[in-house]
């Protein structure tokens, strides 16, 4: 299941990657002389969805993180007590000394 959701972390990191370099540039910067066109003849409902997603996907990460975090604990418990009992039964049991007879 780790693993699993770790891939899931990963294909949204990548489509969120994605998001962002669609998304138009709020402020200045080298992005503003070459949005000019866009803003006459723009979608503003496009720009609502992204942000949409944007959120959704950030969302999506920090739940994924925090399940993937809590399936490793388990599976670190349960690695440990199958050592611990394997230990156990390769470990050669401890002899006690003999009680001398008085």
């Amino acid at each position: 299941m780790y693993i699993f959701l770790t891939i899931l972390i990963v294909i949204a990191a990548i489509l969120l990657t994605l998001l962002v370099l669609v998304q138009n540039s709020k402020g200045g910067g080298l992005a503003a002389g070459f949005a000019s066109g866009n803003q006459v003849m723009g979608a503003p409902r496009t720009a609502d969805f992204l942000e949409k997603a944007t959120w959704t996907l950030v969302a999506l990460i920090v739940v994924f993180s925090i399940a993937a975090v809590g399936f490793s604990k388990g599976q670190q418990e349960v690695a440990e007590d199958q050592s611990a009992i394997q230990v156990e039964q390769t470990a050669p049991a401890a002899e006690l000394p003999a009680e001398s007879a008085e």
